[in-house]
């Protein structure tokens, strides 16, 4: 594709020759000619001028180099809309493979793609346009809408609400049960029966190996444009609000409520009852163990404001040599109060022998 064909599709200024052939969207440290890079963080700025790439897309007021440059206020935008020039999605074609088992009182809307080996129980209905892969499970009941994709061995459990143009990646669980025991004198464990449902809203993403438990009662709750990275644990009766990222081996424990465009790092994890405001952000790893004001930016293990938690992050790196100094001071200490009490002693010996003795 000639660089002035992709510069026009992106909305990009073009600066260079527009006639450069480009193949491919590749990584600025690797990329070799007929590919096209982007440079968005300044910690690749060095690849400016050692890049084999044939064009690169950065930011207006980048300065010039050598090669070709398509230029906007968002490089990584632009990165991300020229990927989908150049990506080829794997065919899809519409259809019930002899294997899947579909209960009688189900409905599977039109144009549906429906892999080998699913199983989809009573009483569910799905919209147009489903892609379902193999060996994914939707239990009875469940209510789906227009234009979903499930991977492979992804599960859907019984009576869950899914909105319109979600996506479900390989082995991810919606609606597994809450995690609800309750102590009984003999020393053991009863379970709780977690009677309540999930309910996704619209254009949510939901990562490989994700599990979002259903309410003890009512609903677990994800709002619309939601997305959940692999691996991410979303407990019994949390509430998400729209437009939230939740990155990879996160776990928010139950009743947990998070409001909108959010975004909690990996690893992080939440006490249960917890509510993080608005537009907050957690880092990875942090522990959330109180309510988190909207707006607000928390790190560390309990959360604390950030730049608080990197202060203490720089002397808890400097601790070894913080408690040698502290106890050189000690000694120091130690050995002038010895001296003061020698001296005290000798002049009282003075003063003893002199005139009166």
């Amino acid at each position: 594709m000639r660089l002035e064909e992709i510069a026009e599709r992106l909305d990009c200024e073009l600066r260079g020759d527009p006639d450069t052939e480009i193949s491919r969207v590749w990584p600025i440290e690797n990329a070799g000619r007929g590919d096209i890079s982007f440079v968005a963080n300044p910690r690749y700025a060095r690849y400016l001028t050692e890049t084999a790439a044939s064009a690169l897309i950065v930011a207006r007021d980048q300065i010039d180099v050598a090669i070709p440059t398509l230029r906007t206020h968002d490089p990584y935008l632009a990165f991300a809309h020229a990927l989908r020039l150049f990506y080829e999605p794997p065919p899809r074609v519409p259809g019930i493979h002899p294997s899947a088992v579909i209960a009688s009182g189900t409905e599977v809307g039109h144009g549906a793609a429906v892999g080998p080996h699913v199983v989809i129980e009573s009483d569910v209905r799905i919209g147009a346009g489903a892609t379902i892969g193999s060996g994914v499970a939707i239990y009875r009941g469940a209510v789906i809408g227009d234009r979903f994709t499930a991977h492979a061995n992804a599960v859907v459990r019984e009576r869950v609400r899914i909105g319109h143009d979600v996506t479900i990646h390989a082995g991810a669980i919606v609606g597994s049960d809450g995690f609800g025991y309750v102590p009984i004198d003999a020393g053991t464990l009863e379970k709780v029966v977690q009677v309540g449902t999930v309910v996704i809203g619209d254009d949510v993403e939901i990562g490989a190996n994700a599990t979002i438990d259903r309410a003890t009662v009512g609903e677990t709750r994800i709002g619309s444009g939601v997305k959940i990275d692999n691996l991410v644990q979303i407990g019994h009766g949390c509430e998400i609000g729209e437009h939230t990222v939740v990155a990879a081996q996160a776990g928010l424990a139950g009743s947990t409520v998070v409001g909108a465009w959010v975004q909690v790092g990996g690893q992080a994890g939440t006490a249960g009852h917890m509510k993080i405001g608005d537009t907050s952000r957690v880092a990875g790893r942090a522990g959330v163990t109180r309510d988190i004001k909207p707006g607000s930016v928390v790190g560390g293990f309990p959360a604390v404001p950030i730049q608080q938690w990197r202060r203490a992050a720089v002397l808890w790196s400097r601790i070894g040599e913080l408690f040698r100094r502290v106890r050189r001071l000690e000694n120091t200490a130690t050995r002038g109060h010895a001296r003061a009490r020698a001296d005290r002693v000798g002049t009282d010996e003075d003063n003893s022998t002199g005139p009166g003795s």
